[in-house]
């Protein structure tokens, strides 16, 4: 009798990939991105052999799944805490002004954020103090898109841990974006470079992980 193939069982870091892209879907981000969610999803798939371990050794799954160029608003407006969904009073041409930083070489299409860090070691330290310091470690400041990702598959991050600056993503001025809790709901303003917040850090992250792969 022919035994029959035992089907494999999930890794950890495949079901917490799982959640993520379902977290993504439920943002309605097929719809905003014109694609039919097995489309959408289908077009993440690639990124299930780049997975890193989870590891038990640092808190959080290690990864986060990043769609680059994603409506800011629609997402931020999907994430629901305690008190309503997440907001912005920024316009939208001022928001469509905080582009990635030209040296951080952003992969084209979807791709995995390595180790993200909220920051909780840079509270009360102005964004632009932070920066090198992160240079120096090898570490890179997260983007706005890389930011509504962390809030997606963690919506809870900003209370759970600490509010956070995106200094990878400016507007050519002194200013840098920034997650944090307003009424008790997600927010997405910005802040002065110079600035110090004893509640505010700087994210980051290790490295990521896509097409192309950065070097």
């Amino acid at each position: 009798m022919t035994a029959l193939p035992v089907a494999a069982c999930p890794t950890e870091a495949e079901l917490e990939f799982d959640r993520q892209i379902d977290a993504l879907a439920l943002t309605g981000l097929p719809e905003h991105l014109d694609l039919a969610e097995n489309c959408f999803r289908a077009s993440l798939e690639p990124l299930r052999d780049l997975l890193p371990p989870v590891r038990a050794d640092r808190p959080g799954p290690g990864f986060v799944v990043v769609v680059p160029h994603l409506p800011v608003v629609p997402v931020l407006e999907s994430v629901h805490t305690v008190g309503g969904a997440g907001f912005t009073t920024m316009a939208d041409d001022d928001l469509a002004r905080f582009g990635p930083l030209p040296e951080l070489d952003i992969p084209t299409g979807p791709y995995l954020l390595l180790d993200v860090d909220p920051g909780a070691d840079t509270l009360n330290v102005p964004p632009g103090e932070v920066l090198p310091r992160l240079t120096a470690a090898g570490r890179s400041p997260l983007t706005v898109a890389e930011g509504l990702a962390v809030l997606v598959s963690d919506p809870g991050v900003l209370r759970g841990r600490n509010c956070f600056s995106l200094a990878g993503s400016r507007a050519g001025d002194k200013r840098v974006p920034a997650l944090w809790i307003s009424a008790r709901r997600p927010r997405l303003g910005w802040c002065y470079q110079g600035a110090p917040h004893t509640w505010l850090g700087t994210a980051s992250c290790a490295g990521r992980l896509g097409d192309p792969p950065l070097a």
